[in-house]
């Protein structure tokens, strides 16, 4: 029997390049946060203090790995991109790969992509360390945390209509600039129930979208030395509930629809995270054991020495990644709400974008420049 589930976000943390596109909608911002992140770190060893302890940051480099022919021609492929955008990137064959990663089997036909400048963190740990800096400005008048206390409805001038500020359950507080909705899978039905007329307003399809992440404490069977991704992460490898088989390419249009594909890291403390899955379950936090079972077979499809552990996961971590449609965050302003902006929808990108997305939204915000272009996600355009 499988562990009781840990209701936090599914994710290992991966501020990672290997498994975007350059050129895609989403690259500039993806790497404009990776530099953040990279500063932030930076800053924390100005101050004499080791970033691994405090963000449990990690300087991997990442693999993405292919089995086949046609994926080690891709991985191919995407190095060559990866280098021409600037990044430093290796594509290892088979051979090489077990020099990297003696673990990992791919068989002869395998590939991968090597990004050595690729990193991860702790989540928890991130946002301790952003939280208690936070505190700082509670004596300013400029910090507060409302925890357990719900928004109810927007405040608005009775005058122009304008969003002020914000009623939660205790309080009213209001907005010297700009009310900021950023509440992950569950943004759409928040500010849908923040309105008396929410019809009038856009409709954001973002939606939850489930994962398991499965965590073995103190892990010494298997040394990792890299982020491990199969390149189906980014086309999500599918199986469909009925047909039990997995479908390369199939559409995930369906709540029915599920994917599996195989991640696989090391953090600080030698935990091993072994994922990944998504489904369109709602916002259910149940369990499924068969979806355990499949990202642990996958895992031990690409580590075969997982094959004879099957007790050894300590804990299962669930939570609901925002979806949209079309692969892209909604970032900036929302037009029937004056003064209120939107960002969600990064689903399994949310910690990689998160600097910049929130670097994105102050600019916004101040009327500063903005740093990259924020028109592909935009609400104007695509939903309005």
């Amino acid at each position: 029997m499988p562990p009781s589930p840990v209701p936090v976000p599914p994710e290992p943390g991966y501020i990672w390049m290997a498994h975007k596109t350059p050129g895609s909608e989403t690259w500039e911002l993806a790497a404009r946060s990776k530099q953040l992140w990279e500063e932030l770190a930076e800053s924390i060893r100005d101050q004499g203090k080791d970033p691994a302890e405090v963000l449990g940051w990690k300087k991997t480099g990442s693999l993405l790995v292919g089995r086949t022919l046609e994926e080690s021609y891709m991985l191919e492929e995407r190095v060559k991109l990866l280098n021409q955008a600037g990044l430093q990137a290796e594509y290892l064959p088979a051979s090489s790969l077990h020099l990297e990663e003696p673990a990992l089997e791919i068989g002869k036909e395998g590939g991968a992509a090597l990004v050595p400048d690729d990193c991860q963190l702790d989540a928890s740990q991130t946002v301790a360390f952003i939280e208690e800096g936070n505190k700082q400005f509670n004596s300013q008048g400029r910090y507060a945390e409302f925890y357990n206390d719900p928004a109810l409805s927007l405040l608005r001038s009775s005058c122009t209509q304008t969003v002020e500020g914000v009623q939660t359950s205790k309080n009213n507080l209001y907005a010297k600039r700009a009310v900021v909705i950023a509440a992950g899978a569950w943004s759409g039905p928040l500010m849908q129930s923040l309105i008396v007329q929410p019809n009038l307003l856009p409709n954001i399809p973002v939606k939850p979208r489930k994962g398991h992440l499965l965590l073995l404490e103190n892990f010494k069977d298997l040394q990792l030395n890299h982020g491990v991704m199969e390149v189906g992460y980014i086309d999500h490898q599918v199986f469909t509930s009925s047909t039990r088989s997995f479908t390369p390419g199939a559409v995930e249009d369906d709540d029915n629809l599920s994917s599996i594909s195989m991640t696989a890291t090391l953090d600080v403390k030698r935990n091993l995270l072994l994922g990944s899955s998504r489904q369109f379950v709602g916002f259910s936090r149940e369990m499924d054991e068969s979806i355990v079972k499949r990202i642990w077979d996958r895992a031990g499809e690409f580590f075969p020495a997982l094959k004879s552990l099957d007790n050894k996961i300590d804990k299962i971590r669930i939570g609901h990644r925002p979806y949209m449609p079309d692969g892209k965050p909604v970032i900036g302003p929302v037009p029937s709400l004056p003064n209120v902006f939107l960002a969600a929808g990064h689903e399994g990108s949310g910690l990689c974008l998160a600097l910049g997305t929130a670097e994105m939204v102050a600019d916004m915000i101040l009327g500063n420049p903005i740093t990259i272009d924020h028109t592909p996600y935009s609400v104007e355009g695509r939903f309005c």
